[in-house]
């Protein structure tokens, strides 16, 4: 055994050394005392993985891999810490590689064999140790649980398609499924195929591939099924529906993409057309809402003593989703109703601990569907999947994944989407390649930290240009604020004109968005935003730089249910006429489509969590898109720098990307090369 460290004084001192250097988090260190409070006999090194398995959970993984941290114990810790400059006076500390060092997998699980603190499952001792990965027990029951009740739904899936008609499967796939000349095979009638024929179905695709699109006619092709069902004399009934996103960002945009794309769905050929139509939902809430999330509490109105009165449920966005969130959604889903998961599998995690979304479509690429699968999708559909993708052997799982395979968005000349190839195929070599060759839709843009005016060239007026690119509108944040200005309303007009003009404003904002990769430091999202700001007010376009004004753009970051906002919304603080003669008050408007005008109007006093949203994190802007994306880069490496984040930031940008950094193109290739791999045990 190691013989750095064997005592308790020892450790305690260690983990404090760490915690002052912001390698741990004051709640780990917190937790690993409480243990030894609780039960002093317990070994250092069983209190050591207790804090590492705490400081985990922070960093997104649902437990502490022994063998892996063994393996690399630098990647157990916050290393480097962020702003690691400001820590100049804190002791000195042994990094992990020493203090694990020397120290086998056999003797660290040794010395987790504390029956009062360590079990193999069952029991009700905080931590679990399961196939070498320790747990915290509220975790580890999460992912018992999510893995139980997927395996229970896959499990029905055989009935559910021996129970669905043959003919009108095919019939109204075909009536919502045109053929298109040219495709080989139509992904989404697939999809719609097998999510019908299961009882929990993944849909997973990039920008522009159709995941909308794909729901939107799912649940036109369950509804008209249903309707058609009607037995013992009484009439069909249609399905309860209910459509969820984890943020309210991901939750408005999902509801502007479907009742836009419900106003020009043709059911021709759908029996019941106008009865189908009717049904389907196109109005999108966050699982928050959807489970009955009470303030400053983990728990939910809706459980599994209290279950949610739905026949299907879609949840977008789902590489968002936690797992403990995942596990409250199952336990609240009646065992009857359908779970169909979307989103992007190449996308970041949730921010909390799992990977649910990305561990479930591991596979989503090769298939894996078995040749009874593909005889019952070939009968149902018409489409025939190609040999390459069949497998004998596929899992149950396999059988309900579908990955749509061609985007829409991005024409084959685009830059943005080839970029976003080269960066989730880890092409470092045609990565260097897009960099010397930037196209109309993308630009590159080394920026030195010192060089303040082509920084405020990028934020005020959204350059450089692209290659043969021009100037934009909405390409800086000048825009939206010249439309605060020009279309301000007299003080004597309605309200509806001032609801007009924050909508505008609104809209102009979401043209154009700085992001960033971490929170601190001068890239990060204080430094970005005070620079962004300091550029705006020196452009006379702000009249102040710190607390409330006209033209601050706010990011909501806690739920507030009281105000009916909830965590990702963006709104931005307007002028309004007082009660008095040239008296003006400072209103916060957001987008409100429940609201009666569209806005929400909050007064800045109200508003308990929010920050100035110049620049986001690219895990912020997860769920929402805008016209322009400058993706704002640190001058050095970083472990959150990533392939996954890359990605994501790049696929925020709908017609126009800057990527910026000082550190040029090396500082893409490194992370590009650097993959997200969460601890998890949910698929063994």
């Amino acid at each position: 055994m190691a013989a750095a460290i064997v005592q308790r004084p020892e450790m305690r001192l260690l983990l404090r050394q760490w915690r002052e250097r912001q390698w741990l988090r004051p709640l780990d260190v917190a937790f690993a005392d409480f243990l030894w409070r609780e039960v002093p006999d317990a070994s250092p090194w069983l209190i050591l993985a207790a804090a590492l398995a705490s400081h985990q959970l922070g960093r997104g993984h649902a437990c502490l891999d022994l063998p892996a941290t063994l393996a690399a114990p630098g990647q157990a810790l916050s290393l480097p810490p962020a702003g690691d400059e400001g820590l100049a006076g804190a002791a000195p500390a042994l990094p992990p590689e020493e203090v694990l060092a020397g120290l086998s997998l056999a003797d660290w699980q040794a010395a987790l064999a504390h029956p009062l603190l360590v079990a193999g499952g069952s029991g009700t001792t905080p931590l679990v140790l399961a196939a070498g990965r320790l747990y915290l027990r509220r975790y580890w029951q999460c992912e018992q649980d999510v893995r139980a009740a997927i395996e229970r739904r896959l499990c029905v899936s055989p009935q559910l398609q021996a129970a669905l008609p043959v003919t009108a499967m095919r019939t109204t796939l075909a009536a919502l499924f045109p053929a298109v000349a040219g495709e080989r095979v139509d992904w989404q009638k697939i999809a719609c195929a097998l999510a019908a024929g299961s009882g929990f179905s993944i849909i997973t695709g990039g920008p522009g591939s159709g995941k909308t699109t794909t729901v939107l006619r799912l649940v036109a092709l369950l509804q008209a099924l249903a309707l058609a069902d009607a037995a013992d004399g009484q009439p069909a009934r249609p399905l309860r529906i209910r459509l969820a996103a984890p943020t309210g960002k991901a939750a408005a945009r999902l509801s502007d993409a479907i009742a836009g794309a419900l106003a020009s769905l043709s059911l021709a050929g759908v029996a019941h057309a106008e009865a189908v139509r009717a049904a389907i939902p196109d109005r999108v809430g966050t699982l928050h809402r959807l489970l009955g999330g009470r303030p400053e509490s983990r728990r939910f109105r809706h459980h599994a003593g209290n279950l949610l009165a739905v026949d299907l449920l879609v949840i977008d966005e789902a590489s968002m989703v936690d797992l403990e969130m995942m596990a409250a959604v199952f336990a609240a889903l009646p065992e009857t109703a359908r779970l169909v998961l979307i989103g992007d599998r190449d996308q970041l995690a949730s921010v909390e601990a799992g990977a649910v979304f990305g561990e479930l479509c591991r596979r989503a690429a090769d298939g894996h569907y078995r040749p009874a699968t593909c005889d019952w999708l070939t009968a149902v559909s018409g489409e025939r999947i190609e040999p390459a993708l069949v497998d004998p052997d596929g899992s149950a799982l396999d059988q309900a994944v579908v990955m749509l395979r061609h985007s829409h968005r991005f024409a084959a000349a685009s830059g943005i989407g080839r970029l976003a190839a080269v960066v989730n195929a880890g092409d470092t070599r045609l990565l260097a390649e897009r960099w010397r060759q930037p196209q109309a839709d993308l630009a590159f843009c080394e920026l030195p930290g010192e060089d303040e005016r082509r920084f405020r060239e990028l934020a005020v007026d959204g350059g450089p240009l692209p290659a043969g690119g021009h100037a934009a509108a909405g390409s800086g944040y000048r825009h939206y604020l010249q439309t605060m200005r020009a279309q301000q309303p007299a003080g004597t007009a309605t309200a509806a004109a001032f609801a007009n003009w924050a909508q505008a404003v609104l809209a102009a904002h979401g043209e154009f968005q700085v992001l960033c990769a971490p929170r601190l430091g001068p890239w990060g999202v204080a430094g970005l935003n005070q620079r962004i700001a300091d550029a705006l007010h020196a452009a006379g376009l702000i009249r102040a730089t710190h607390g409330w004004y006209p033209g601050r753009p706010v990011l909501v970051t806690r739920n507030e249910y009281s105000l009916g906002l909830m965590n990702g919304d963006i709104g931005i603080a307007l002028e309004l006429p007082g009660s008095t003669a040239g008296e003006s008050i400072l209103r916060v408007a957001f987008a409100a489509s429940g609201a009666a005008d569209g806005i929400r109007w909050i007064l800045p006093t109200r508003l308990r969590a929010v920050e100035t949203a110049y620049a986001l994190t690219v895990h912020k802007a997860q769920g929402s898109e805008f016209a322009h994306v400058a993706l704002l880069l640190p001058a050095v490496p970083s472990p959150i720098l990533t392939r996954e984040l890359l990605y994501t930031g790049i696929t925020r940008a709908r017609e126009r990307l800057t990527l910026a950094t000082p550190a040029g193109v090396g500082l893409l290739q490194e992370a590009v090369r650097r993959r997200v791999l969460r601890a998890s045990g949910l698929l063994q």
